[in-house]
C-alpha cells in the first residue's frame, strides 16, 4: 500500500473497533506511527496487536476523551513517544439507547454530550499548541449524517454532532494562519458494535437492516472502511486545500 504518511504521528480515539480500529489501520499502513486511544483497554490490545503483526508502527494509551486528564495525558504520552502530532482523528463517540427524546433521562443526555462534544473539544484544546509549535497539522471529527439529515429516536445524539460539525467550521477559521486543517465526516449507519449499542440490540436483524438500507441509495450500509478511506483522503496531501467541511459519507441518503 501506499505510504502517504510515513513519519506522520497520529492520534485516533476510539480506536479499538469500528470505525475508529478501521481508521488507526489505514494509517499504520500507509507508514503512520499511530497512538490508539480508547476506553475498553482489551479492544484496545487487540487492535494494537493487529497492527504490530502486520508490520505497523503504534502504541496504545487507555483514555476517556470525556475528561480533561485523561486527555492532556494522551496528547503528553503521544509528544512523548513519537515526538509531536501531525494528525487528530476525534472519533471517539457514544450514543443514548434509541428512543423518543422527551423519554431520555438527563444522565443519559450529560453522557452523550460529554463525550461527543467535551470530547472533541478536549481533542483539540490539548492538541492544537502542539501543532502550532511544529507548524501545522490536521484535525478531522468524526460526526454523523444524522446532524444533517436526523432520524428520529436519537435527538441529542444527532444534537451533539450538530454541534461537531460548527465546531469544525469555527475551528478550521480559528488557526488556519498556523497551517492547521479542521474538517469532518458524515457516516450514515454502519454494523458496528455503536450501531448495534444504540439500537440496544446484540445484532441488527435482517428486518432492521433492511429498514435502514432502504433509506440509503446505494443500497448498503457504511462499512469502517468506508470511514478510513475518507478520512485518511482528508489527512492527505490531496486534502490539502480542504477546511471547514464535511464529506457525507452516506451512500446518498442526505441527497
Amino acid at each position: 500500500m501506499m505510504q502517504r504518511f510515513e513519519g506522520q504521528r497520529v492520534i485516533v480515539t476510539g480506536a479499538g473497533s469500528g470505525f475508529g480500529e478501521a481508521t488507526a489501520s489505514r494509517f499504520a499502513a500507509e507508514g503512520a506511527q499511530v497512538m490508539l486511544t480508547d476506553i475498553n483497554e482489551d479492544n484496545l490490545q487487540r487492535v494494537a496487536g493487529q497492527i504490530s503483526t502486520a508490520g505497523g508502527q503504534c502504541a496504545a494509551h487507555i483514555c476517556d476523551v470525556s475528561s480533561e486528564d485523561d486527555v492532556e495525558a494522551l496528547v503528553t504520552n503521544t509528544v512523548n513517544e513519537f515526538g509531536g502530532v501531525d494528525v487528530l482523528v476525534n472519533n471517539a463517540g457514544y450514543s443514548h439507547h434509541q428512543r423518543l427524546m422527551w423519554k431520555i433521562s438527563v444522565e443519559e443526555f450529560d453522557a452523550v454530550f460529554a463525550v461527543n462534544v467535551r470530547g472533541v473539544f478536549l481533542g483539540c484544546k490539548h492538541v492544537i499548541p502542539h501543532m502550532i509549535e511544529s507548524g501545522g497539522g490536521v484535525i478531522i471529527n468524526i460526526a454523523s449524517i444524522g446532524a444533517v439529515a436526523p432520524r428520529p429516536g436519537v435527538t441529542p445524539y444527532n444534537g451533539t454532532k450538530g454541534a461537531v460539525l460548527t465546531m469544525t467550521k469555527g475551528l478550521a477559521m480559528e488557526v488556519a494562519r498556523h497551517n492547521i486543517r479542521v474538517n469532518a465526516v458524515n457516516p450514515v449507519a454502519a454494523d458496528t458494535g455503536f450501531m448495534k449499542g444504540a439500537m440496544g440490540v446484540d445484532s441488527l436483524d435482517e428486518e432492521a437492516t433492511a429498514q435502514l438500507v432502504n433509506t440509503i441509495p446505494r443500497g448498503r450500509l457504511a462499512e469502517p472502511r468506508d470511514i478510513a478511506a475518507a478520512v485518511t483522503y482528508l489527512a492527505s496531501e490531496d486534502g490539502d486545500f480542504l477546511t471547514g467541511t464535511a464529506i457525507n459519507v452516506d451512500g446518498g441518503r442526505s441527497v
